[in-house]
């Protein structure tokens, strides 16, 4: 599947920035299965499996 090129600004960057923040600390001592749920939803949205990899090693790098 084919998706559009499309970006985030700073600005929206730092909106979702601040929103991920906010839903890992509600999420307490739950969170790791929060960013799973989250990373399996934004996946789905994606529709690629080999991007989605791609940004999995991108989150990696520099640990």
């Amino acid at each position: 599947m084919t998706t559009p090129n499309t970006t985030l600004d700073i600005a929206g960057l730092e909106t979702v920035y601040d929103r991920l923040a906010t839903a890992i600390d509600a999420a307490g001592d739950k969170s790791e299965l929060f960013l799973v749920k989250l990373a399996l939803l934004n996946a789905q949205a994606l529709g690629d499996a080999e991007a989605f990899q791609q940004q999995v090693e991108a989150a990696l790098r520099d640990l």
